[in-house]
């Protein structure tokens, strides 16, 4: 199920008007319990199609668009932190009403889901979390790169030595080989949406600088300490919680897994050796029976 496929509304939140997207051919809920996917760092509601396709008799899934990022505007009010993007989040569960969920994270937006469902745990059925981006120190080398993203003045430097001479394919294979385990599986239809998607990112001149100021308030919210510290909330989450690890990420270190277990309270993990930061699109089917299995112990 391409984006394409997807019917797309804004909705306007606190500080923000987000994107949210939806299956097409779906009417009624027709019994399904509702639920939300957040997508990381650069990325976009179109991460989970894949996985909300094979869910979609279970879960009525939306998708949305954190600000700046896909077809969402940047913040009204420029807050690209961790906070901003959480605000963003419950603001859109208060004003559909769709709450409590199974909320589903990604990387960055694993965060995000971590530290709603401790502030709001009203709100949050169940938690799904893929590679979710949570203190890990020190990062593992291939991250590095990401990090520096938050370094004043590389960006910009990066830009400039970057121009003109790298298009849309030879970047985006770039970002492929960093997010899959193994990027030669991609079906041609899959490697073109990718390609479709880098391109609509480049065309929006918010981009750059909200994949700057995300992972600037990544970085910021792993240094923050008390009860505003990640770890910290992670333990207050009362819903029970799917992780989702691969063996081959080079964004979140599988060596997360022990702590991440120990930190949830009611936790099962799932863990993919061939998988890399996205595993909801490397291996969705494989994810998508774990979380038919933490639905239904859920249910009971």
């Amino acid at each position: 199920m391409s984006s394409a496929e997807q019917q797309v509304r804004t909705v306007e939140v606190p500080g923000a008007v987000l994107a949210v997207h939806r299956p097409a051919e779906e009417g009624g809920t027709d019994g399904r319990e509702p639920g939300l996917f957040v997508h990381g760092l650069g990325g976009s509601a179109a991460n989970w199609t894949a996985l909300m396709d094979r869910l979609s008799g279970l879960v009525d899934g939306e998708a949305v668009d954190l600000p700046g990022f896909g077809r969402s505007g940047p913040p009204t009010d420029g807050n690209l932190s961790l906070n901003g993007h959480v605000r963003a989040v419950i603001g859109y569960l208060e004003a559909s009403g769709r709450g409590p969920v199974h909320l589903f994270g990604n990387s960055l937006g694993g965060a995000v889901s971590v530290r709603l469902a401790a502030l709001r745990p009203d709100l949050v059925r169940s938690l799904t979390l893929v590679s979710p981006a949570l203190p890990e120190l020190p990062p593992q080398r291939s991250a590095w790169p990401t990090g520096l993203l938050a370094l004043p003045g590389l960006p910009a430097l990066a830009r400039r030595l970057s121009a003109g001479r790298r298009d849309a394919e030879a970047a985006t294979e770039d970002l492929l080989r960093l997010v899959y385990g193994d990027p030669a599986g991609l079906s041609p239809a899959a490697r073109a949406e990718a390609v479709a998607e880098y391109r609509l990112r480049l065309e929006q001149p918010h981009a750059m600088p909200a994949l700057i100021g995300s992972a600037r308030g990544i970085v910021s919210a792993y240094t923050e300490r008390g009860d505003q510290a990640l770890w910290r909330q992670a333990e207050q989450v009362a819903a029970p919680v799917l992780l989702v690890y691969g063996l081959r990420d080079k964004l979140v270190s599988y060596r997360s897994a022990r702590r991440a277990c120990a930190a949830f309270a009611d936790a099962r993990l799932l863990v993919l050796p061939e998988s890399g930061h996205v595993a909801m699109m490397e291996h969705p089917d494989a994810v998508a029976r774990a979380v038919r299995e933490l639905i239904a112990g859920t249910a009971r």
